[in-house]
């Protein structure tokens, strides 16, 4: 037989509070595929290459030591999830973090990471 805590209690002025500062569960599912994109080594890889300036293709295929394919399918993953932006400039293209946010969430995980 499973023991039950006998001290388990609700707090509900704390549950509800909780719930009302909840994103709505459109955003939730948003942030998530955020972060699903966030955990793949490879795309972290070009995304902190891409911390301070612009890179093309053939850039981040160097950087990385990938083919430009798999960049290409990688970048592709970033930019439909609006983490990286792009420009062309003739047959080149060039990416960037899509934002300021996208920076500084690197930048607070690499702190995190360092402590």
């Amino acid at each position: 037989m499973t023991e039950v805590c006998k001290v388990y209690e609700e707090h509900l002025d704390k549950i509800l509070e909780a719930q009302k500062k909840l994103p709505e569960e459109e955003t939730i599912l948003e942030i998530s595929d955020f972060f699903d994109a966030l955990g793949n080594p490879t795309r972290l890889k070009i995304l902190f290459a891409l911390i301070e300036d612009e890179l093309c293709t053939c850039d981040l295929s160097n950087i990385t030591g990938l083919s430009v394919s798999a960049i290409s399918h990688q970048l592709r993953i970033l930019k439909d999830r609006k983490i990286v932006a792009y420009r062309k400039d003739g047959k080149n293209v060039f990416y960037r973090l899509d934002d300021e946010h996208v920076r500084e969430i690197l930048k607070v995980a690499l702190r995190h990471m360092e402590e």
